[in-house]
């Protein structure tokens, strides 16, 4: 089952005041931008946290999870633990580079 629109819109207003949120469909799911850095991957209406060091103490009781198939495994986020949600985004944007801009095609 798909993300729903209103799902990742829900993600989105839980995150509100995090800091420029945006959202992308992605292989029929979707990526949530903070900042113009890529932090949360919404699959399934499940919201998932790439397990990354900084947030072993933050994390250490969250539910673990594949988003899609061939994934590696993540942490799957409370969105409703708006706290835990913002601490979790704020660690990540801090952590995570911005992606490299595209090579424009030669015309």
């Amino acid at each position: 089952m798909a993300t729903t629109k209103d799902y990742i819109e829900y993600v989105c207003e839980r995150l509100h005041g995090a800091g420029g949120l945006r959202y992308r469909k992605m292989f029929g799911e979707y990526m949530v931008y903070v900042n113009d850095k890529p932090v949360l991957l919404v699959c399934d209406n499940t919201v998932f946290v790439k397990i990354v060091p900084e947030l072993a103490a933050l994390m250490a009781d969250a539910e673990r999870g594949l988003p899609y198939e061939g994934a590696k495994e993540h942490y799957i986020l409370d969105i409703d633990d708006t706290d835990l949600a913002r601490q979790v985004v704020a660690v990540l944007e801090a952590v995570t580079p911005l992606p490299k801009p595209k090579k424009k095609k030669a015309e």
